[in-house]
């Protein structure tokens, strides 16, 4: 029998124009809802170690992304906006009121903190709190990377035009992606993730239609995620809600808390607080104490 990484929570599959979406769901119904959305190249099985302890105060969402898990994964075009971070957080709102929640708090890390300050910035009254975990604005890596040229190849090869990217990680991916899961944990091998997360991760990045999906969810990165970044900072448009930016010792915070702070200060979060995880990038699953320990009274406030 497969392990059941989310005791006690239900399972829901809900229709939308771009396909049906998968979600579980945890915690008492009247409490406030939480949505956790996951990143690159994973599922929602990453909350597994934290969610069930938010879940005694809040009613936990944990979504798969579109194109990831087990949700659509419908092929994109040469706009890319269908995996555009607007689009899929209208998807997200879309979900979260088939659920019954219209306003709710969010925590996202990498490709899904992405979805989440999007969101907030585009539907500011649907996000009441708002934590990003490990990730730097799309504007702010993308001017960092021409900067540096060598720094997070992956950005630049899998917003490669199709279907290059797609036909050279077909070829082997578990040896791709799962050799990114080593560069990014703090000891370089897969022994931070449960076996039965990990074998969630292969069954949904072995599929074709979600290799596309994840080299559009960065094809977007690339073009109307920045062009998006790109209007609301020359509009002076920042995030209304509580933001809290949780980045790892051994990624994104290698450098420290200030330089974190200090691009989202300086971009969509003003008032930003944060605290640097004892972690590589896989903060929940390398460090869920310490997460924990950051998310739960910014959540309570």
């Amino acid at each position: 029998m497969p392990t059941d990484l989310f005791p006690g929570f239900d399972s829901h599959w809900i229709d939308l124009p771009d396909g049906r979406f998968f979600a579980r769901s945890g915690g008492p119904a009247e409490a406030r809802p939480l949505l956790l959305l996951h990143g690159f190249p994973q599922t929602h099985a990453c909350w597994h170690r934290i969610a069930p302890a938010l879940a005694r105060r809040h009613r936990v969402v944990c979504l798969d992304l579109k194109g990831y898990g087990w949700s659509a994964a419908p092929a994109g075009d040469a706009s890319h906006a269908a995996y555009s971070k607007r689009r899929m957080g209208e998807e997200v709102v879309a979900v979260m009121e088939r659920l019954g929640h219209a306003h709710f708090a969010l925590a996202g890390h990498d490709r899904g903190a992405r979805v989440g300050y999007r969101l907030a910035l585009d539907q500011p009254g649907r996000v009441e709190r708002l934590a990003l975990l490990d990730i730097l604005p799309t504007l702010v890596q993308w001017r960092r990377m021409e900067a540096q040229p060598g720094t997070y190849p992956h950005w630049r090869f899998l917003a490669e035009p199709a279907p290059g990217p797609e036909g050279e990680i077909a070829k082997d991916p578990d040896t791709y992606y799962e050799g990114l899961l080593r560069t990014w944990t703090g000891d370089g091998t897969l022994d931070a993730f449960a076996r039965p997360a990990l074998d969630l991760y292969r069954q949904s990045w072995n599929v074709p239609e979600r290799i596309h999906a994840m080299c559009e969810d960065y094809r977007a990165g690339a073009g109307p995620d920045r062009a998006a970044d790109e209007a609301d900072l020359a509009a002076g448009r920042t995030l209304a809600c509580p933001t809290l930016v949780l980045p790892g010792s051994g990624f994104v915070g290698q450098g420290g808390l200030e330089p974190v702070l200090g691009a989202w200060r300086e971009t969509f979060a003003p008032k930003a607080e944060g605290a640097v995880i004892a972690s590589g990038h896989f903060l929940a699953e390398e460090n869920p104490e310490e997460t924990l320990r950051a998310l739960e009274p910014f959540l309570a406030g």
